[in-house]
């Protein structure tokens, strides 16, 4: 969770809403990322996807079985979809959204009788770091 942080930290910096992911394989990060939504103009750059098109490239699959998620925040219905449609095997998240989140909050995407796979899913990782990050961030916007 500390290079998600990291990444959650980054994508601050630049302005972007502090999320920040990671794919781990074999205990290896296979990919880091963080929200770039602005930056790209793309709605979908959030850093889960980000995240998990680059472990694809880097493992030549669209599909990652044996790895697992981390992400600074609950990932939303876009990101469960892509979660699930990857195939991860675990997720990790930060702080819970309930707001916008489709894991233990909202649609509970993994738990619908329509998700085609669902991941083992752990919440509450550096919470207190994660959602701190995010008060922060929104707390200077006002």
């Amino acid at each position: 969770m500390g290079a998600a942080l990291d990444e959650a930290r980054a994508a601050a910096a630049r302005g972007e809403v502090p999320v920040g992911a990671v794919v781990v394989k074999d205990g290896r990060i296979v990919s880091a990322a963080g929200n770039r939504t602005l930056e790209l103009r793309d709605p979908t750059a959030h850093a889960e996807i980000l995240a998990i098109r680059e472990a694809c490239r880097a493992l030549g699959s669209e599909r990652l079985v044996g790895c697992d998620l981390a992400v600074t925040l609950e990932p939303c219905p876009m990101c469960a979809g892509a979660i699930s449609f990857a195939r991860i095997r675990r997720v990790y998240f930060g702080a819970g959204d309930p707001k916008s989140g489709a894991v233990e909050n909202g649609v509970r995407l993994f738990a619908s009788p329509t998700c085609h796979h669902a991941p083992e899913v752990y919440g509450g990782i550096a919470e207190g770091e994660a959602a701190a990050l995010l008060r922060s961030f929104f707390a200077d916007r006002r």
